[in-house]
């Protein structure tokens, strides 16, 4: 039986194998605090006797994921970290600040699927989802290698998330539990390319937890290009999904849409966006799109940009341009890559 990962383990988990173990049941609300702050390795497990800290190792899969390359931007203080996982694949992470607080954008899986022609995350492969716990260890130990409290997470690193649906809920069952990382839902955001069936269960849900959408296209036409997933999930029914979504929750919707010069940035694009959104409880989250090696897809210029902004809040759609973070350190939307260990990735 393959060993979990221990920051997959829940209390509920931990006294049941106190119980099983005829370990007094105190012990299992002490080892998940060590947990809960991220610590993985049983050496700093001070008030945990000695061997319980063996039987943990025994069953339990125990500090092996950590950082092997840290990145800071010269530019905006941003932090990429690259950890390593137990298996010897490479995710990449960061954290970024803003005046409210250290934010981090985690990945969902080890490399993606969804071949978006656009993304440096596609053009790695795939290796595997990440399970809950090694979504929650980015979180965990970013926060103490930063030495401070992350405020806000944001599931749109490496990976789709709604393609590891079962781990992302276990994540953020265990980052919202209030006896261990006690993040609160509304600061968590969960991006998607747009797997319609997952929206529908996540609306089902009810859930605090705000959902962004990677639209990147006014029609099927421009999404189906640079896109595969528009051959599954055509704009209409994508975009009923999101309106469930918003009625289901009350929730306001955040559509990601990133410009590639002579793409999709035109005044006709912003018009055909707008006359599609209008009505919706959204808001368009616009991004000068972030180039990478070997990419056949350059940003748009600035005045593009801003004309595309100002056409959109012409047209009573709430858009917004998001600060460019990581640029110099490849840790900006898009740029992420995973690996393995001893590759060049």
């Amino acid at each position: 039986m393959d060993k979990k990962f221990c920051l997959d383990l829940t209390l509920d988990d931990l006294k049941r194998w106190c119980d099983d173990n005829s370990v007094q049941s105190f012990r299992a609300k002490q080892i998940y605090g060590w947990l809960s702050s991220g610590v993985t390795d049983t050496a700093e497990m001070t008030n945990v006797p000695k061997d319980l800290r063996y039987k943990l190792e025994q069953d339990f899969i125990m500090g092996r994921m950590r950082v092997i390359e840290k990145y800071v931007s010269a530019i905006d203080g941003t932090t990429k970290f690259v950890y390593l996982l137990h298996d010897g694949n490479i995710i990449e992470t960061v954290v970024m600040r803003y005046k409210t607080g250290l934010s981090v954008c985690i990945s969902s899986q080890a490399g993606c699927k969804m071949g978006c022609a656009f993304c440096a995350s596609a053009k790695a492969g795939f290796g595997r989802s990440l399970t809950s716990g090694e979504l929650l260890a980015q979180v965990l130990v970013s926060q103490r290698e930063m030495g401070e409290k992350i405020r806000s997470v944001v599931v749109m690193g490496i990976g789709e998330p709604f393609d590891n649906y079962g781990n992302l809920l276990g994540f953020i069952k265990l980052v919202t539990d209030p006896d261990g990382a006690g993040l609160g839902a509304r600061h968590i955001t969960v991006s998607t390319c747009g797997l319609v069936p997952k929206i529908n269960e996540f609306a089902d849900l009810g859930s605090q937890v705000n959902l962004a959408v990677s639209l990147h296209a006014p029609n099927d036409d421009i999404r189906l290009k640079i896109m595969p997933v528009a051959r599954s999930y055509p704009m209409e029914e994508l975009l009923e999904a999101c309106r469930r979504y918003t009625e289901k929750t009350g929730r306001r919707i955040t559509f990601e849409y990133s410009l590639f010069a002579g793409v999709n940035d035109s005044l006709e694009c912003a018009d055909e966006l707008a006359g599609r959104l209008k009505g919706m409880l959204c808001h368009v989250n616009l991004i000068a799109a972030n180039e990478f090696p070997g990419s056949e897809f350059k940003r748009s210029p600035s005045g593009r940009v801003a004309a595309f902004r100002k056409r959109l809040e012409e047209l009573r759609i709430n858009a917004t341009l998001r600060r460019e973070m990581g640029t110099d350190i490849m840790a900006a939307c898009g740029q992420l890559r995973r690996g393995i260990e001893g590759s060049d990735v």
